[in-house]
């Protein structure tokens, strides 16, 4: 059996971006945008979810770090086969870019203890940086793989990984404990289970709670495992120093939102003179040659 921590991230649904997307001041309107599961995160639970298939006993621990309704996702991966769900959830945070996140991710990770595997997507749709998971690797100091799309093997605490690259693919070898990050071209999330569904339905955090009946909170003493664990960055003994904006080198001066447009067209017949004529085109431009 393997303990495996799987990073996921509540995100905006940037693939469905309307007029009303962006706010006057050039900011994501995440009020106008459906908040959903990071895709190439499920990617990576279905990964940690085959490993469970094929290693009964293993553990998956979801761990996400964003204000208190991203536990909504850390109910949906319970739903689809993860055991338990972190909430790293703070107003020392916000703001944060890769390297606050990446930190405050690590301190959690250190207080969830002893892993074999740490697991996340390549990237979230809202930044499109790559940089988070690279970053944990390097602050938790283990070895990383990137770009994974499939665990060919995993024997003991050797693991064999397929990686995606821009031509082709490559197989390489590493020791646990390492981290992982899950291509898009990994196998997609398996649906919910119905049994799953129905119990853990009612899990929740601390947070989430305080605005609850009674009935429900004695549900929750009756059963321990309905108690989503929630951390403050107190709790995860974090340097306030290096969270949220004043721990961000990163600086965004302007976001501009850009409409693509279509030009004038051409219908090109197969004769040579068009042929010739789209090659010259191609080469003027740059797009080869």
């Amino acid at each position: 059996m393997y303990k495996i921590v799987v990073l996921a991230k509540q995100v905006p649904d940037t693939r469905n971006v309307g007029k009303d997307a962006m706010k006057a001041d050039g900011t994501v309107n995440r009020g106008a945008l459906p908040a959903i599961f990071n895709p190439e995160d499920l990617n990576a639970l279905e990964l940690a979810l085959r490993i469970k298939d094929d290693y009964p006993g293993t553990v998956i621990t979801l761990l996400t770090m964003g204000p208190i309704r991203a536990a909504e996702i850390l109910r949906e991966g319970m739903y689809r086969g993860a055991d338990a769900g972190v909430l790293l959830t703070d107003k020392a945070f916000a703001g944060s870019d890769t390297l606050a996140t990446s930190y405050a991710l690590s301190k959690a990770i250190r207080k969830i203890g002893d892993f074999d595997l740490i697991l996340a997507g390549r990237q979230a749709i809202d930044g499109d940086t790559a940089q988070v998971g690279p970053q944990v690797a390097d602050k938790l100091g283990i070895t990383q793989i990137t770009y994974a799309e499939e665990i060919v093997s995993l024997t003991g605490k050797t693991i064999r990984v397929k990686r995606r690259l821009e031509r082709g693919f490559e197989i390489v070898e590493g020791q646990l404990p390492l981290l992982i990050t899950a291509n898009g071209t990994a196998p997609e999330c398996r649906p919910r289970n119905a049994k799953r569904l129905m119990k853990y339905k009612m899990a929740t955090t601390l947070s989430e709670r305080h605005n609850v009946s009674d009935d429900y909170l004695v549900n929750n003493n009756d059963k321990p495992y309905l108690n989503i664990t929630e951390w403050c960055a107190k709790d995860v003994d974090s340097d306030l120093a290096q969270l949220g904006l004043g721990g961000s080198p990163t600086k965004v001066r302007q976001v501009e939102n850009i409409v693509f447009q279509a030009k004038e067209s051409k219908v090109l017949t197969p004769v040579d003179d068009d042929i010739d004529w789209l090659m010259q085109e191609l080469i003027t431009n740059h797009t080869i040659g």
